[in-house]
């Protein structure tokens, strides 16, 4: 609440009404609305009141008499208070003086004292007391009206005062001059007592021109009877009326004509008084052939408003012809409304047109003529059967349309994902546009909204792009495709093509997002979002399985690229096969984090749990490994031309390798890597792959922050763990059997019987040969992969303990040298490979020496003595077969 208004000061403070006073104070109001009152001695002067700031006010008094204070309200502080007071007094009008009223302003006839006007005023006085009244300018400090209550200093009022008048007129006149004064006033009072004659003398001049003019008339009144007799006004009537007739035969044909040009020119004032409603008619049609519609509603309107309601039957005429013609005029607005294409505004402006000289005819006969039940909605309609025919005319345009004649041209699938998208981009939000105003009401005419429709059509318009979209990038022949695509069907002509077009699926897929981020813009309804939603996750799922898939073929071809470069330093016999696999898939990851498993703006992860990404994901990854360990399998069992390549590189000893092999293969061309030492090299992959290549495949994922795959990754170590056995028992066969195949014929060369034996001094030579064949197989084994020695030996140990085992047991009779040369060759393998020998080996080589007739006592120290000589001159070969862990 501001303070209460406050009036310290006022210029002028008197006058009479009308005056105009400039008032000043404190809080007088903080704008002119806030000022609600103004009272000057007791009278309203508001509406006179001129705001001009909180210390400032302007106004002029009205029709008060006497003292009084100067009260101002305001709407924030009230009434408020004056510590000034304002005097107004009324004046006696005079010539000089500004007044609303008409003042004689003759000048007065001055005649001497003692005589009496001929024609007194009572607005000019001269000083009764004949005293002059300089010096009596400076009035007196005390206002008159206070000590003279009731009464008034004008001699022409009936309450005049004496005193009031010598105070205002002669308070500086000495007293020796108001007795003079008196006796002046008396002289002239004196005089004016005086009877007629003192009249007709101070007169004599002005009695003599009257006499005279008198004199005069009674002349010219005798001469006129004289002339024209007592009754000269009947002959006057008869000749005016003489004349009117004369008048009238002469001018008759003249007024006529003139009457005819009065009408004419009446009738012309007429048209061009209302020239805006006879040229309307036409002016409504070339305002709507320009499509100027604003000038055609505002006239019509006009002359509606101006001539609806006349009663002259030609003002009824032309507003008839022109209802007429606004008729057409809607007519061609709504042809002009569902006439596509069209920009939104240009829709927009032709719907307010039509609304608004629709609503203008409502209640009219004409109205009748033509019907429209809702132009806005017949243009939404309109624009979405243009939307939907567009959608339709582009897909069965680049269906039918040849290839491409450029090769670096994209395929018309993605010209036509391009297109299709662009117009979604542009025309869905018009049409979103034309909705909204529709709804807002902006061209909504008196018909209710249809909100459900609207939406249905949003629906139907974003379904057929995606059935169309689905069609042209995710063919496929399966029912649910087929019904998720609307029945439409694009289906490849080669896989040619089909290759060809997922080069560009990526660029597919960004068109779609750009489409999809203008959609969002519109805040469109979430379940027309949600149906393109839904068609990017399908694609971005194709364009994962088709990198995937990419990825597969790429890891089918790594057996080209194969160097068996074994440059795997933690785990030796391993090539840079696996390395690769990790570039690919390293590769395929950050593609598929670039294409389409990043999310934008309102899409899902793709990779959730338990989601059909995440199961593409993890079935394109099992093939993958699937693939390669198909790669590592081809490479093993691939022996073409193997024999002719290899040459000289394999000595007579059965598998003993040459320096060249042990080595592996070097870069020249004559030098190759053997089959044997390939078969080495796969088996020491898929040992690395299952013990630690496939575990960092998951860290890869991990470090993508991608769900591990694991139940693709332990697949496909199972996978490579069967492969591993299988070129294991492969190898192993492959070593073993010539090996074993050798031992029986070596055994009895030269036809060497057991029963026949002489002295005894060393091994016979099968053993030095099975011995020295291990030894080469152990060799080629170090020289790839160290690791590989325990499973690949052992096997080959059991089977040569197996055949021995056999062969001891077929042989017949021993006699004692035969049985203390066949303990010895027994005893030194088994003591040889006991590092290599399973519980298996273990019982064969038992049961070989069990067969064996017992040892004499003479007999058992010479086999020691012999054995300790033999493994003293096999010290090198033995050596290899007993170091425990060669790494």
């Amino acid at each position: 609440m501001a303070p209460q208004p406050v009036v310290t000061g006022l210029s002028p403070k008197e006058g009479p009404p009308g005056t105009r006073v400039t008032i000043r104070g404190e809080f007088l109001g903080s704008k002119p609305s806030d000022l609600i009152g103004l009272t000057i001695c007791g009278c309203d002067c508001l509406l006179s009141a001129e705001w001009k700031s909180p210390n400032k006010i302007i106004a002029r008094t009205g029709p008060a008499k006497g003292k009084g204070d100067i009260i101002v309200a305001t709407l924030s502080g009230g009434v408020g208070t004056s510590t000034v007071q304002f005097r107004a007094y009324h004046e006696t009008i005079g010539p000089m003086k500004e007044s609303a009223v008409w003042i004689e302003e003759s000048p007065m006839q001055s005649l001497a004292w003692g005589r009496r006007s001929l024609a007194p005023s009572g607005y000019t006085q001269e000083d009764p007391l004949g005293l002059s009244t300089e010096g009596n300018d400076k009035k007196l400090p005390e206002d008159l009206r206070d000590i003279f209550p009731e009464k008034s200093g004008d001699l022409s009022q009936d309450n005049f005062s004496p005193g009031w008048f010598l105070l205002e007129h002669h308070h500086a006149t000495t007293f020796e001059d108001l007795k003079a004064g008196l006796s002046y006033l008396r002289r002239k009072v004196e005089s004016q007592k005086e009877g007629q004659l003192s009249f007709l003398k101070s007169n004599a001049g002005s009695v003599i021109d009257q006499l005279d003019t008198l004199v005069t008339l009674r002349e010219k009144f005798q001469q006129d009877v004289k002339t024209v007799g007592r009754d000269p006004v009947a002959k006057l009537d008869v000749s005016i009326h003489k004349s009117i007739t004369e008048s009238h035969n002469l001018f008759n044909e003249v007024l006529t004509r003139r009457e005819k040009a009065d009408a004419t020119r009446l009738a012309l004032a007429a048209l061009f008084r209302h020239k805006f409603l006879f040229c309307l008619p036409n002016s409504v049609l070339k305002s709507a052939e320009k499509e100027e519609y604003d000038i055609v509603i505002n006239d019509y309107a006009r002359a509606k408003k101006l001539f609806g309601k006349s009663d002259i039957p030609i003002f009824r005429k032309v507003i008839e012809e022109v209802d007429e013609r606004i008729v057409t005029v809607r007519k061609e607005l709504h042809e002009k409304i569902v006439k596509m294409p069209q920009s939104v505004e240009q829709q927009k402006k032709f719907v307010k047109a039509l609304v608004n000289l629709e609503s203008q005819q409502v209640g009219t006969s004409v109205a009748e003529k033509l019907k429209i039940e809702d132009p806005a909605w017949d243009a939404i309609e309109a624009r979405a059967k243009y939307l939907e025919e567009t959608f339709k005319q582009t897909f069965e345009q680049h269906k039918g349309s040849p290839k491409p004649r450029e090769a670096n041209a994209p395929p018309n699938r993605v010209a036509f994902c391009e297109e299709i998208t662009e117009i979604a981009a542009c025309q869905v939000p018009d049409l979103w546009r034309l909705g909204q105003a529709y709804f807002t009401g902006e061209l909504r005419g008196i018909y209710e909204p249809k909100p459900g429709n609207f939406k249905r059509i949003i629906l139907t318009a974003i379904e057929q792009m995606c059935f169309y979209l689905r069609a042209a990038l995710l063919p496929s022949s399966t029912g649910l495709k087929s019904t998720l695509s609307g029945g439409l069907s694009w289906p490849f002509t080669s896989q040619s093509s089909m290759n060809q077009f997922l080069q560009w699926l990526p660029n597919c897929l960004r068109f779609v997002r750009i489409c999809y981020a203008s959609l969002i813009r519109l805040d469109l309804p979430s379940e027309v979002l949600d149906i393109v939603q839904k068609l990017i996750d399908e694609i971005r799922l194709h364009c994962l399985a088709t990198i995937l898939k990419k990825s597969v073929d790429k890891v089918g071809n790594l057996s080209k690229k194969e160097t068996w470069t074994m440059d795997v330093a933690e785990f030796p016999g391993a090539t840079l096969l696996p390395s690769m696999l990790e570039e690919i898939i390293k590769e395929t990851l950050d593609e598929c984090q670039s294409t389409c498993l990043t999310p934008e703006v309102r899409e899902n992860e793709l990779l959730e749990a338990h989601s059909e990404g995440q199961r593409e994901m993890s079935q394109r990854l099992r093939e993958i490994l699937d693939a390669f360990c198909g790669v590592i399998e081809d490479l093993a069992l691939n022996r073409d031309d193997e024999e002719s390549r290899r040459g000289p590189i394999i000595s007579q000893v059965i598998g003993f390798p040459t320096t060249a092999a042990i080595n592996g293969a070097v870069d020249d061309k004559f030098s190759v890597i053997s089959w044997e030492q390939k078969i080495l090299s796969c088996m020491a992959n898929c040992s690395y792959c299952s013990k630690t290549f496939f575990g960092h495949i998951g860290d890869l994922f991990t470090h993508y922050q991608y769900p591990i795959p694991k139940l693709a990754i332990e697949s496909s170590r199972t996978t490579v763990n069967t492969l591993f056995s299988t070129l294991l028992d492969m190898y192993v066969e492959h070593k073993s059997d010539p090996l074993v195949g050798t031992i029986e014929p070596s055994m009895y060369i030269s036809r060497f019987q057991w029963d026949n034996v002489g002295r005894v001094e060393r091994l016979r030579p099968y053993a030095y040969e099975c011995i020295d064949n291990l030894a080469g197989v152990y060799s080629e084994i170090l020289s790839i992969s160290p690791s590989l020695l325990r499973p690949i030996l052992e096997p080959i140990v059991q089977t040569v303990a197996e055949e021995l085992a056999r062969l001891m047991t077929c042989v017949q009779k021993f006699n004692p040298a035969g049985a203390l040369q066949a303990h010895i060759d027994i005893c030194l393998m088994r003591d040889a490979l006991k590092l290599y020998s399973n519980a298996t080996a273990k019982s064969h080589f038992t049961e070989a020496l069990e067969v064996l007739p017992t040892l004499s006592d003479k007999d058992i120290p010479k086999s020691e003595e012999i054995l300790k000589r033999v493994k003293e001159n096999m010290k090198l070969q033995l050596l290899c077969f007993t170091i425990a862990n060669p790494m």
